[in-house]
């Protein structure tokens, strides 16, 4: 009775942990260039009481056995980057990734974060940042005075300054993309970080073979389907109650047990 007690738990311990991933995807539904996270489980160890193939006879040998099963832990939280719905706004400064790549930005620190959220902003200085203001990388600045701002497709930012009439590029965008994005460290801010996991930031031209294009005046949405998280959410309580009910059954049992002692 004692093991279906903790291989009871262990499973009340992965929902919970699968309801905190959830949870955190419902709550960024709408977060912009937000990607959800999905938590994988494995079966914990198992106790041999009969090994599968052991002999029976001279001549026959077993074949299955006896392997009593211990339980379930987490074996990984990932992120899925799938692409998020693109909706447009009315802002110039709004970039959306169509295609695979991510936005450089500066920490204040000096290292670079990345990040598929294009809400960019001008601070004092001109300079195009995230909306924490820290600046993209490479560094855009636009001049005061300057009118229209366009940014192509493959990255090229131009503006129409002060009294010309014709634009003037003032900076160009590029992306990077990873071996593997689901290695991304996420620290928040809607940005990551590079792991040896995911392997070094290549850079590119959007466009290029394998960066995708840019789409101004658009952001791109989160990912997180939330008719999808609620089912998953439902089940995951089912789940969360049978086990319980698991450790409340064998605790039954154990107590018919001392009864009849």
């Amino acid at each position: 009775m004692i093991r279906s007690l903790w291989t009871g738990t262990t499973g009340m311990n992965a929902q919970q942990l699968n309801l905190d991933v959830i949870a955190n995807n419902l709550a960024n539904s709408s977060t912009t260039g937000f990607k959800k996270s999905q938590a994988d489980f494995q079966d914990l160890m198992y106790q041999i009481m009969k090994v599968p193939g052991s002999q029976t006879s001279v001549d026959t040998e077993a074949p299955t056995g006896i392997q009593i099963g211990l339980g379930v832990r987490p074996a990984a939280v990932q992120k899925i980057f799938t692409q998020g719905d693109l909706i447009q706004t009315e802002n110039e400064l709004d970039v959306a990734i169509e295609g695979a790549g991510f936005f450089q930005v500066e920490l204040p620190n000096g290292e670079t974060a990345y990040s598929r959220a294009g809400a960019f902003k001008r601070d004092s200085d001109g300079r195009l940042t995230n909306s924490d203001g820290y600046p993209i990388s490479p560094g855009i600045t636009v001049p005061d005075g300057s009118r229209q701002v366009t940014i192509s497709q493959t990255g090229v930012v131009s503006a129409i300054i002060g009294d010309d009439t014709t634009s003037t590029e003032i900076g160009n965008f590029e992306t990077v993309t990873f071996t593997n994005n689901g290695g991304l460290l996420a620290v928040g801010r809607n940005l990551f970080r590079e792991t040896d996991a995911s392997g070094t930031p290549q850079t590119g031209t959007p466009g290029d073979d394998g960066y995708g294009l840019l789409l101004q005046n658009f952001l791109e949405g989160s990912n997180v389907n939330i008719v999808e998280e609620m089912t998953n959410m439902i089940t995951t309580q089912r789940a969360y109650e049978i086990n319980s009910k698991t450790i409340q059954t064998s605790d039954e049992m154990m107590q018919t047990t001392n009864n009849m002692v």
